[in-house]
């Protein structure tokens, strides 16, 4: 008689393995320990098979036979059906293995190793928000330039056109890794331009005052308002022309007051090498200041709600916006305004761009490159506080006074 539910219930275990048979070799076993599975016994080219279909309760009476049914439409085929599912799941694991998902795994733990772990966790978090969803579950070898560029148009939809060009970077840096540990032949990510598929912006560049401006913004700000902290994250920029992250984000163990130097580590700079700043005597008397107000925390400017934090990146812009700048003046633009002074003053070409770390950096020179002419780069940044600090008490540019060639 084929078995019932009933029947199985009732089935206690027993000293020995036993079976109960519902038909066509089809029988629960029952174990000493109380397990109950199901087995399928069949002979296939004259050979005795035993074919496992699960474990009762989890797979049905139903389901039990439902499986062995296909099992037997298999084997009048000609086709082993122990032999196929072993195929089948080969070729799943396959799948798996060989999926864009997988393939991006394996790329981001090789990758991480020579980037910063914020960066990492950037990367990995705008993967897992905008790649992965659409080329996740897809074989690698058989994503086309279609698909990829569903993709970034889907992001660009939402308007993040960045993220769009970066999502498009990232995806080719994972199908070159592909290519090189045989996963796939060829990279269509290459094959595709931002420009061919995104819609082109007008470069945008920082907003910055000219120079015959310069005298009234630096009173503005000697005599700002706000928060004596912020008041000294803007004397500091304009005082050292850094970028606004690597202000704000800067430690006390970064600076070296005994030899009048702000060492700022490789892993936050934009150019992923380190990078000095020679401190005038106007800057050493800032930071003294300002390490009276913030020398218990690692941050030179900790943030407004949590010391664990640093400073946000809108507070300058913000300053600036309530000292009357807004949409002319950004912490950038303390960059461009000294870049632009210094070059018309005659200053080094060279000492310039090294102070704003704009110098060409490979692996093999970054080692050096940060140390080139700290002399006449010393000498170039304390003229340079010293013309911001005339120009702030005589309301007027003065002439820079070139001490180096």
């Amino acid at each position: 008689m084929p078995l019932s539910d009933t029947a199985i219930k009732k089935s206690l275990p027993a000293d020995k393995p036993y079976t109960l048979t519902d038909s066509g070799g089809l029988y629960l076993l029952v174990m000493p320990t109380g397990g109950k599975l199901w087995r399928w016994s069949y002979r296939f080219e004259k050979k005795e098979r035993l074919m496992a279909l699960g474990k009762y309760p989890d797979v049905p009476l139903a389901v039990a036979r439902a499986r062995h049914a296909e099992g037997r439409r298999l084997l009048a085929t000609g086709v082993d059906p122990m032999a196929e599912r072993k195929a089948q799941r080969t070729a799943e694991k396959a799948a798996v293995e060989n999926s864009f998902q997988s393939v991006a795994n394996r790329w981001l733990q090789h990758w991480q190793g020579g980037v910063t772990p914020r960066h990492m966790a950037y990367v990995k978090r705008r993967m897992e928000a905008d790649i992965l969803p659409s080329l996740g579950p897809l074989p690698i070898a058989e994503i086309e330039a279609p698909e990829i560029v569903a993709m970034v148009k889907a992001i660009e939809g939402r308007g993040a056109r960045d993220i769009a060009k970066r999502a498009l970077e990232t995806t080719g840096q994972v199908f070159r890794y592909a290519i090189a540990h045989g996963f796939c032949r060829r990279n269509p990510a290459a094959e595709i331009r931002p420009s061919d598929v995104l819609k082109a912006t007008r470069k945008v560049n920082y907003a910055r005052i000219e120079g015959k401006e310069l005298p009234n913004l630096l009173r503005a700000i000697e005599v700002y308002r706000g928060k004596h902290i912020t008041r000294f994250a803007l004397k500091l920029m304009a005082l050292t022309f850094v970028r606004t992250t690597e202000l704000i984000e800067a430690k006390w163990e970064e600076i070296d007051i005994e030899n009048a130097r702000w060492n700022i580590p490789a892993e936050r700079m934009k150019m992923r090498t380190p990078h000095i700043v020679p401190l005038a005597k106007q800057t050493l008397e800032t930071l003294e200041m300002l390490r009276h107000l913030t020398g218990n925390s690692q941050w030179l400017f900790p943030g407004e709600r949590s010391e664990k934090r640093p400073m946000s990146n809108n507070t300058i812009l913000k300053a600036l916006e309530r000292m009357g700048y807004k949409g002319e003046m950004t912490g950038h633009g303390f960059r461009g305004l000294a870049s632009t002074l210094l070059h018309e003053q005659g200053y080094n070409h060279d000492h310039i761009e090294l102070q704003l770390a704009h110098a060409p950096r490979n692996a093999v020179s970054a080692a050096y490159n940060h140390a080139l002419y700290l002399a006449p780069r010393a000498n170039m940044m304390q003229d340079w506080a010293d013309f911001l600090e005339q120009t702030m008490k005589k309301g007027k540019l003065i002439q820079l006074e070139t001490k180096v060639a």
